[in-house]
């Protein structure tokens, strides 16, 4: 038995030692076999690492040292304005501040007294770049600047462009301009809401509505009334440079033919023609309603009708109630009619702070009634309330098809006194100004680089040495590390089938192992015979106590197989599933003393003894 046991241990402590070298010398094999094939990946690794880092870390350092030079642009021949409020001599010369007053506005929020400043931007701005600035918020606010030269409508497209930057967002407020029109006597301290003007162009917000201006007044070629046309709202959203405190570039461009094109840093965002895309339209109808024509007293516009010969079913009740209570329903036994549902807590007492004069009558809190508790129910006993089978409601005859009716009446076209048919809306009323008239709740907003040209390519070459440097500086900027990798990467597109396989590789070993786990498990099973979980319950008492007792008997009976160790390495076998780790170990110590102790002892009677394996009693 002594010596069954010993090779017990001995083969369990082998085993367990043999499942622990295997599994270090899996994770030994997939870490050799991962550094083998990171290794194939840079098959010239000795020879190119060296250079190539030395290639990136000098890519990487140029673009940290290149500085995006600005300067002014020279002035563009044939433009009819082109500011950038660099020259601040220049600015108070030909921009003014209006001395108006809104008219219909209360008194102490009528003046223009906005605050101006011309300034850099607040972020990463370029040297020498400055900007015209509303410091200023919840006032009114109105300036303006002459044309070189006025600006007629005739055989050129018309361009206008501008930088925003709302350097704080924008809550409530426009940042749109006005090309005014050309007047006799051009009076720009008097710049108001109500100065004519023939474009109105740029952004505007309040609340959730999002606007890109393109409004131009025309004028009636019969009347001489000027009636503004909005143009329909851009396709695409325009709701990110009011909240990116970014600088952005609106361009307007008007051709000859009567089209339009609207552009958003240089991506077209709306386009169309003025004779179809505005509302309302240029050219009214050539026909309208007759208001002096009425409908007939005989016309019957109604499609159906009620059935005049219908009549109410004699069974028919509207007096009946939707809903009646149930019929049906008996009240349930023990139910107690005469204890409320809440009362008064026994237990609760006045405070002693209580005033009755200030604090009124006290009153104890309400509480569950106890002796409803084991009830069902308390109180005044209700039947619930059911829909009525008989409720049908009022009465209404059927509808059935009016045979007097005579469709939709409309009063007959008569031709429109009004018509005219305007097939020129380019030709607009000529200006000879620019002019910002805001009313803004948020301040900082910058205004630069404005330019009015017939020449499509005066107005990119402008925005190419100006709003294409700032955004060149912002975006180098705003380059890190990761970028930096990616924008490498794109250079060099084979580092990407490295990073996929940097990325697979891992995937893969783990996935390996994890297999590699299960089927050793399942190995592990065949060999020791040890039961599992799917292995099938003994036939009689499923219960392991008397199947224990039952192997404890058998030794008794035969000796020759307790000498056994095979036999006892079986035996216990079926037992260690039910043991936990840590107490098998503990248990081989046991195991060692009690050999120990029957070494000494020698020879003696059979006696009764405690398995430090079995936790059960076994006769040797």
């Amino acid at each position: 038995m002594q010596r069954a046991s010993h090779h017990y241990f001995t083969n369990c402590t082998i085993i367990e030692h043999a499942s622990r070298s295997n599994m270090a010398w899996r994770w030994q094999r997939s870490a050799i076999l991962a550094l083998l094939l990171i290794n194939s990946l840079f098959p010239c690794g000795g020879y190119a690492d060296e250079e190539e880092a030395t290639i990136v870390d000098e890519t990487l350092l140029e673009e940290e040292e290149v500085e995006v030079v600005y300067a002014t642009p020279k002035e563009i021949e044939g433009v009819h304005l082109m500011e950038t409020f660099d020259d601040i001599v220049a600015f108070e010369k030909n921009w003014v501040l209006s001395k108006a007053k809104k008219e219909g506005v209360d008194e102490n929020i009528a003046k223009y007294d906005g605050k101006w400043s011309v300034e850099p931007a607040e972020k990463m701005p370029l040297v020498g770049d400055q900007g015209l600035v509303l410091k200023s918020k919840a006032k009114h606010a109105a300036i303006s600047s002459s044309l070189k030269k006025p600006f007629v409508f005739s055989q050129k497209p018309f361009v206008v462009q501008y930088e925003v930057n709302f350097q704080n967002g924008q809550d409530c407020g426009g940042a749109y301009i006005k090309l005014l029109s050309k007047q006799d006597r051009n009076d720009l301290k008097n710049f108001n809401d109500k100065t004519p003007y023939t474009i109105m162009f740029g952004p505007d917000k309040c609340g959730n509505d999002f606007k890109l201006h393109f409004i131009f007044r025309h004028v009636n070629p019969l009347t001489g009334e000027i009636e503004e046309k909005h143009a329909k709202r851009p396709r695409d959203k325009i709701e990110e440079p009011f909240k990116d405190k970014k600088p952005h570039l609106y361009t307007l461009i008007l051709h000859p033919d009567n089209t339009f094109e609207i552009l958003l840093d240089n991506e077209i965002i709306n386009s169309g023609s003025l004779l179809e895309d505005f509302s309302p339209p240029v050219n009214p109808p050539k026909e309208i309603d007759d208001p002096n024509d009425t409908m007939p007293e005989d016309w019957d516009e109604r499609e159906k009708i009620p059935d005049p010969d219908a009549t109410k079913p004699d069974d028919w009740d509207e007096d009946a109630p939707f809903r009646i209570s149930d019929p049906d329903a008996v009240k349930p036994d023990g139910w107690m009619d005469d204890e409320p549902e809440m009362i008064p807590d026994p237990s609760s007492q006045k405070p002693d702070d209580w005033d009755d004069e200030m604090d009124g009558e006290w009153e104890a809190p309400l509480i569950n009634n106890p002796k409803c508790s084991d009830a069902p129910g308390c109180g005044e006993w209700k039947a619930p309330v059911i829909d009525n089978p008989n409720y049908k409601g009022k009465w209404r005859p059927p509808m059935i098809d009016n045979p007097n009716y005579r469709g939709k009446w409309t009063p007959r076209k008569i031709p429109n006194p009004d018509y005219f048919e305007d097939l020129e809306p380019y030709k607009m009323t000529a200006i000879d100004s620019v002019g910002i008239e805001l009313w803004s709740m948020s301040d900082d907003i910058l205004f630069d680089n404005i330019i009015v040209t017939d020449n499509i390519q005066d107005a990119q070459q402008f925005a190419a040495e100006t709003f294409d440097l700032k955004i060149m500086k912002l975006e180098k900027g705003q380059v890190g590390v990761f970028r930096r990798i990616i924008n490498y990467s794109n250079k060099n597109p084979w580092l990407y089938g490295i990073y996929v396989l940097l990325i697979a590789i891992p995937v893969v070993l783990i996935f390996t192992c994890c297999c590699a786990e299960v089927k050793d498990k399942d190995a592990e099973r065949k060999k020791t015979d040890e039961p599992t979980e799917d292995d099938p319950q003994p036939e009689g008492d499923s219960s392991e106590k008397p199947a224990v007792e039952d192997k404890g008997t058998a030794e008794v009976n035969d000796p020759a197989a307790s000498e056994d160790p095979a036999s006892n390495a079986e035996s216990d076998g079926g037992e260690d599933e039910e043991e936990e780790e840590g107490e098998g170990e503990d248990e081989e110590g046991t195991a060692d003393d009690e050999k120990a102790e029957k070494s000494d002892e020698g020879e003696q009677e059979p006696q009764t003894r405690t398995s430090p394996r079995l936790r059960k009693s076994r006769r040797d």
